[in-house]
C-alpha cells in the first residue's frame, strides 16, 4: 500500500508540473492569436499577476504573489519594461526598491489574458473541462499540498537539513 501511495504522490507532482507547462503553451497560443510577439508566456503570467489594480508593487511583492524565482522575475520584468508593458520607478522611500505597474499597453494585454481565463472557466463540460465544483475541490487540495510542502521545508530547515542545490 505504501509503495502504491508513493507512486501516486510522485505522479501527482509530475502531473502538476506537466499541466503547468501545458498551460504555458496555451498562453503562448493565446499570445500568438492576438499578434503579441514581444512577450513570452512567463512574462505574460507575470504581467497578469501584476494585475489591473491602481496600485504599484515591488518586485518582492510580485515574487511572493506568483511562482517565480527572484532572478527570473527581474529579467522578465526588464523585458516587460523594455517592451512597454510595465512602467517602473524607484520608490521614494527606499531607493533600492522599484515600484511597478502596468502601462496602457500592459493593461490591454491583461484584458486579453483575462478573456482567455474567462473562456477557460466557462467552457462547457462536454469539452472535458472540469466543473466549478471540481475546480474548487482541486484548488482546496492543491492548497493543502502547498501547506504540507511549506511545513516540510520549515521542519527541514529547523532540523538543519539542507536542500540539495543550496
Amino acid at each position: 500500500m505504501i509503495g502504491n501511495m508513493q507512486a501516486v504522490y510522485l505522479n501527482i507532482i509530475t502531473l502538476v508540473e506537466r499541466r503547468h507547462r501545458q498551460f504555458l503553451e496555451a498562453v503562448t497560443l493565446e499570445l500568438e492569436a492576438n499578434g503579441v510577439h514581444d512577450v513570452n508566456n512567463v512574462q505574460a503570467m507575470i504581467l497578469y499577476n501584476i494585475g489591473k489594480v491602481d496600485i504599484e508593487m515591488t518586485v518582492g511583492e510580485l515574487t511572493v504573489r506568483g511562482c517565480y524565482l527572484g532572478s527570473n522575475v527581474s529579467y522578465n520584468l526588464k523585458k516587460l519594461v523594455t517592451n512597454g508593458y510595465v512602467a517602473h520607478e524607484r520608490s521614494p522611500h527606499d531607493r533600492r526598491s522599484n515600484r511597478i505597474r502596468l502601462s496602457k499597453k500592459g493593461l490591454e494585454l491583461w484584458d486579453k489574458l483575462d478573456a482567455m481565463y474567462q473562456r477557460h472557466v466557462s467552457s462547457p463540460s462536454h469539452r472535458g473541462a472540469p466543473s466549478g465544483e471540481e475546480l474548487l475541490r482541486t484548488h482546496e487540495i492543491l492548497h493543502r499540498l502547498e501547506r504540507f510542502w511549506s511545513q516540510a521545508v520549515e521542519m527541514s530547515s529547523r532540523n538543519g537539513v539542507v536542500a540539495v542545490g543550496n
